[in-house]
């Protein structure tokens, strides 16, 4: 679970919609506590976020995005220096469901929160998170909903 203030949630709508018609993306900062409700899930709590530019070719940004070796060092090292973690990811899916693709599963890492926002003509009309948990079955990584709290 993910809790996310109300004004970082706009903030990302409105960065989806700044970027239409390419994906835009970034790095969610915040704090997780290892012990949830269960005593095994965490909850992440997002604090901030560092819009990223989009790296990826310019001829493909309109859907894929890039956060680049360079950029994910320095937010980790942001992190550091504000006492918080990287908690998330975020990007948008222009013209398309919040839902995440092959090319997003293949390249997110586990333990943190993916949230999407769909950008329909412009307009951000809803945000999904998910988080990449192991699927025996598949013998792969695969994306899960995950809940997002608004706060």
């Amino acid at each position: 679970m993910i809790r996310v203030p109300k004004h970082i949630l706009a903030d990302i709508r409105s960065h989806g919609e700044r970027t239409f018609p390419n994906e835009c993306c970034g790095i969610i900062f915040g704090t997780i506590d290892e012990t949830g409700i269960d005593g095994i899930t965490s909850i992440k709590t997002a604090a901030e976020l560092r819009p990223i530019e989009n790296e990826f070719d310019d001829g493909e940004k309109y859907h894929r995005f890039l956060i680049t070796e360079e950029q994910m060092l320095g937010a980790e090292l942001y992190a550091r220096k504000k006492g918080l973690e990287i908690v998330g990811i975020y990007h948008s899916h222009p013209n398309c469901a919040s839902v995440p693709s092959e090319y997003d599963r293949s390249h997110a890492v586990p333990v943190y929160s993916f949230l999407i926002t769909s950008i329909q003509n412009a307009k951000s009309v809803d945000v999904q998170n998910w988080t990449l948990v192991w699927d025996e079955v598949q013998d792969k990584n695969v994306f899960k909903a995950e809940e997002l709290e608004e706060i």
